[in-house]
This record gives C-alpha cells, sequence and structure tokens, in this order.
C-alpha cells in the first residue's frame, strides 16, 4: 500500500477510529521525535540537569 492510499483511507475513517490510529503511531513509532529532544530525555533521566535559577545565576564549571 502507497502513503496516498494509506493517506486516503486514513482521511475516510471515522474520528474514533483516525484516533486510534494516531495514538497506535505515537505508542509504537518514535521516528518523529527530533534526536536533540531524545537526548534531553536521556539527560533528565540520567540527572544531568540544574535547575533552571542554578542554570541563570551560577557560573558554569570551567568559567574564571
Amino acid at each position: 500500500m502507497s502513503a496516498q492510499q494509506l493517506i486516503k483511507e486514513f482521511t475516510e475513517l471515522p474520528p474514533a477510529e483516525r484516533a486510534q490510529v494516531v495514538k497506535f503511531v505515537l505508542e509504537h513509532d518514535d521516528s518523529w521525535i527530533p534526536e536533540e529532544f531524545r537526548q534531553g530525555m536521556d539527560d533528565i533521566a540520567a540527572g544531568r540537569v540544574v535547575g533552571l535559577h542554578t542554570a541563570l545565576n551560577e557560573p558554569h564549571p570551567g568559567d574564571k
């Protein structure tokens, strides 16, 4: 099935079924998420972050 055919069939679905398709895609395919965002989420999960107040008001490591 081509992308054009898939899009045509998708647009013909009732709203509730379109919502099911969208939910499935979001849960099973993350290729649309930018790599920079994924890296940021990994940094947060690993604790490699500082609070906004600290980032804006404290010197950065290595600054003189």
